[in-house]
């Protein structure tokens, strides 16, 4: 009977996700609002650079401080931003394909006026690891 506990609590772990050193695999979602939340809410480009390809984190090096990753990287300087994801192109089929775009709407101030835009970016699944591997052009201002 001592056994039974023990074995259902083995089977229970090993259903969940998680990568080679136990922590919780995020999905696309997570990674793009983790990487967003980084950049302008807790202003860490140290923090952001895990969640992106080696490429991006080259770029990320360049311009060293939150706030010209800002600018220069994403287009798109602001304070107090409140983040969700907008758009995703994939949902049933996920576990199928290795690439996502993720639409992430961002709002806060932009030179203290309220202000909504989005970012488009690409992810590509390496092993278990969802990373960022392109942040798009952008397409213009949604409102203001």
């Amino acid at each position: 009977m001592k056994v039974l506990p023990v074995l259902l609590l083995f089977i229970l772990t090993a259903c969940g996700q998680s990568d080679e050193f136990g922590q919780p695999q995020l999905t696309p979602e997570q990674v793009s609002l983790g990487f967003f939340e980084a950049i302008y809410v807790d202003r860490d480009v140290e923090k952001a650079k895990k969640f992106v390809a080696p490429d991006i984190q080259d770029i990320m090096d360049h311009y060293h401080i939150a706030s010209a990753v800002q600018r220069h990287v994403l287009g798109l300087s602001m304070k107090q931003v409140t983040m969700s994801i907008d758009e995703i192109d994939i949902d049933f089929f996920r576990k199928f394909t290795d690439d996502v775009t993720v639409i992430v709407k961002i709002q806060g101030l932009k030179g203290g006026r309220n202000w909504i835009d989005d970012r488009t970016i690409r992810l590509h699944k390496q092993g278990n690891t969802w990373v960022i591997v392109e942040i798009l052009p952008e397409k213009g201002r949604i409102e203001g």
